[in-house]
C-alpha cells in the first residue's frame, strides 16, 4: 500500500513521538530530520523495531539531510528550543526564529508543493513569520496551538464534570498563550452549555487551568516541556488533512477580515482537507468574547514586531 509521506522537522520529544502516532495510525510514511547528527536516525530505528509487534504498514526514515523529505505532502515543523520552567513562550523569540528561518531554507527547496504546519513556539508568532518567509498561499501554510489548548480545557471541564472527552465539545481560540481565549458560553457536555453545568468560579478555574496548562507540566518536568498532548494535537490536524471529516478544529490560521481582524494568524475555528485549510469558520462571539480576541490579535501583533527588529 502507498501512503502519504510527512516530514516531520524536529526529532525531540513532539517530533518523536508525533511521528510514532503518525505510523502507528496507518497515516503516513515519515521522514523525521534533525540537525542533531544520529538523533532522527536512531529514533527511527527504534520506532521500525517496533514494527513487526504493532504490526503497521507505513516506514520512519531517520535522517539529517533535505533531500530525504523531497515530495513530501506535508511538512510538521517541531524543531526549536523548548520552554524552561520560568520561560515563556515569547521568551523563545530570538532563538526559534533563527530556527524556522533555517528550515524553510532546506524544506521549501525539497517539498515546494507541501502543506506546512508550525508546531515551534511562540506558535503564533512563528507561523506569522513563517508566512511572511515562504512566500507560500494562506491556506497551505499554517500552525497547531489550539487543538493542543482545546485538549487542555476538555481535560479541565472533564475533570470539574466526571464526564468522559467525547461527551464534552469544548473550544479555544485566539493566541496559543496567556491571551488565549476559552470559550465556556459555546462550550457544552451532552450538549448542555457549561454555564448551565458549572458555577462561576469552576468555570473561571477551568480556563484558568487551560491558560496555564502548558507551564503546569514544565514547572512539573523541570527538564523540558510537553510533548505527548502536543504530538497527540499534531496526528489530529494531520489526519484531517490526509482524511478529511470536516470536523471543526482551533487552527492557527490567517485571518483577512474575519472576526474584525486583518493580517495576523491565530488560532480560530477551521475546516483542514486536502488543500489545507479549506475553510474558516465565524463564531457568532459576543461583544465580550470578541473584545478578548482582538486584543490577542493585538498581543500576537506587538510580539511579531518585537521578533522582527
Amino acid at each position: 500500500m502507498a501512503y502519504p509521506k510527512v516530514t516531520i522537522v524536529g526529532a525531540g520529544n513532539v517530533g518523536a513521538n508525533a511521528a510514532l502516532l503518525l505510523v502507528m495510525k496507518e497515516l503516513a510514511d515519515v521522514a523525521l530530520i534533525d540537525v542533531a547528527d544520529g538523533l532522527a536516525q536512531g529514533k527511527a530505528l527504534d520506532i521500525m523495531h517496533m514494527r513487526s509487534n504493532e504490526k503497521f504498514g507505513p516506514t520512519i526514515l531517520g535522517t539529517c539531510d533535505y533531500a530525504d523529505t523531497a515530495g513530501s505532502d506535508i511538512v510538521v515543523v517541531t524543531a526549536g528550543v523548548p520552554r524552561k520552567p520560568g520561560m515563556t513562550r515569547e521568551d523563545l523569540l530570538s532563538i526559534n526564529s533563527s530556527i524556522v528561518r533555517s528550515v524553510l531554507e532546506g524544506a521549501l527547496p525539497a517539498s515546494p508543493d507541501a502543506l506546512y504546519l508550525f508546531v515551534t513556539n511562540p506558535l503564533d508568532v512563528m507561523t506569522n513569520l513563517a508566512y511572511q518567509l515562504a512566500g507560500l498561499p494562506k491556506q497551505r501554510l499554517f500552525g497547531m496551538g489550539g487543538v493542543l489548548d482545546t485538549a487542555r480545557f476538555t481535560h479541565a471541564i472533564a475533570a470539574l464534570t466526571g464526564a468522559q472527552p467525547e461527551q464534552i465539545d469544548a473550544l479555544v481560540i485566539g493566541a496559543h498563550g496567556e491571551a488565549m481565549v476559552p470559550l465556556p458560553r459555546l462550550s457544552t457536555v451532552n450538549g448542555v452549555p457549561l454555564p448551565q453545568l458549572l458555577s462561576d468560579p469552576q468555570i473561571a478555574s477551568a480556563v484558568q487551568d487551560t491558560i496555564q496548562g502548558g507551564a503546569a507540566v514544565v514547572e512539573l518536568l523541570k527538564t523540558g516541556s510537553a510533548f505527548y498532548a502536543p504530538a497527540s494535537s499534531i496526528a489530529l490536524m494531520v489526519a484531517e488533512l490526509l482524511r478529511p471529516s470536516g470536523r471543526v478544529l482551533s487552527v492557527c490560521a490567517r485571518l483577512e477580515g474575519e472576526y474584525g481582524i486583518d493580517g495576523v494568524y491565530m488560532c480560530v475555528p477551521a475546516i483542514l482537507g486536502a488543500a489545507g485549510i479549506e475553510r474558516i469558520v465565524e463564531l457568532q462571539l459576543d461583544a465580550a468574547e470578541l473584545d478578548q480576541l482582538r486584543c490577542s490579535a493585538e498581543t500576537i501583533k506587538e510580539q511579531l514586531a518585537a521578533s522582527m527588529r
